[in-house]
């Protein structure tokens, strides 16, 4: 879920600050100059008569000014002093508009993220987070994002992302994200340390809840483990298996990130719960397949255990099972049931 901010109306408010202050050093550039030209004065001198006049404080003068000095003058407190109060008054417009605008946006970022159900909870928006909220957004799946450094906060709001300041290991804070509701949790913090923290606090509070966790070497990953990960990654090692892949089998590596990845028509991989009720419930892969026209069970699991690949036409489905498929979208909303 992406949360919307006005980005418009603040970069309208940003731009609009940024030519008042531009105006503003170039009334003073004006002024500098002018003395220096009229009355021949030194840099320091014409600065010091520039900033008493368009302040109107009343300093005594440098020395007495000439009749063109006093007409310079005139001009510089009929059009620098108005644009001076001017541009006080955008910058304070901005400060109070800036406030209220976090406040209520804070607000109803909360709000939305009270109402999630069966989302994912993100701890951690670093450079590995960003790529993992990248790929949720593209699949239009839920999410809540967690860090505790503000800049990083800072950039996944930026980003329209609803997301969490705070340390993603407190109780309070995956309360906060609603982790009762949530379907997954992803650890993905840059210290292994804190993913497993991570993952052991959310098993307490959801000892159900499916945890994916990053770590940095096998030593992390077992630790994780024994956290309550249910599934651990380990990015250097991704990194290398999939750079072997594209050296060895490119052809091979393409197919996969294309039917992964691609969400614009097309062959997807997926994988599918037979739920109970489901039309498939009792059915013969066989039959499934002539009904999803054309659609490829690759492999299956049945009561958690180990996936058969290529299953035989005559398996018979039954509730609980998990099927790794490749079809369509319309032959995935077939077997989903939502056509």
């Amino acid at each position: 879920m992406a949360f919307k901010t006005k980005k418009k109306d603040f970069s309208e408010n940003q731009r609009r600050l940024i030519l008042v202050l531009l105006a503003f050093m170039a009334v003073i550039f004006i002024g500098v100059a002018g003395y220096m030209t009229i009355e021949h004065y030194s840099f320091l001198d014409a600065l010091f008569m520039t900033v008493i006049t368009l302040s109107t404080v009343g300093y005594e003068v440098v020395r007495p000014l000439s009749q063109g000095g006093k007409i310079f003058s005139v001009f510089l407190i009929i059009g620098g002093v108005g644009f001076v109060f001017y541009g006080f008054t955008t910058f304070v417009q901005y400060f109070i508009e800036s406030r209220l605008r976090d406040r209520s946006g804070g607000r109803r970022m909360k709000k939305d993220i009270s109402q999630l159900k069966g989302h994912i909870i993100l701890c951690g928006y670093g450079r590995v987070g960003r790529e993992v909220a990248r790929m949720l957004a593209e699949e239009g799946v839920s999410f809540v994002a967690i860090d505790d450094d503000q800049k990083t906060y800072d950039k996944a709001v930026e980003d329209g992302f609803l997301c969490i300041h705070g340390n993603a290991s407190k109780d309070e804070i995956l309360h906060e994200a609603g982790i009762q509701t949530a379907k997954a949790l992803i650890a993905a913090v840059g210290n292994d340390a804190d993913n497993i923290y991570i993952t052991f606090s959310a098993k307490v509070l959801r000892p159900d809840i499916l945890i994916v966790a990053r770590g940095s070497d096998e030593e992390s990953e077992a630790k994780l483990k024994r956290a309550g990960a249910d599934r651990t990654l380990l990015p250097l090692n991704v990194s290398g298996r999939r750079m072997a892949m594209l050296a060895i089998h490119p052809v091979v590596a393409d197919f996969i990130e294309t039917t992964v990845h691609n969400r614009e028509g097309g062959l997807l991989l997926e994988d599918i719960k037979v739920e109970p009720g489901s039309f498939m419930v009792g059915k013969m892969l066989s039959e499934v397949q002539k009904q999803s026209k054309g659609m490829i069970i690759l492999a299956l699991r049945r009561g958690g255990g180990k996936f058969t690949a290529n299953p035989a036409p005559g398996t018979v489905f039954e509730a609980g099972d998990e099927m790794i498929t490749m079809a369509n979208d319309r032959q995935l909303q077939r077997l989903e049931g939502s056509e």
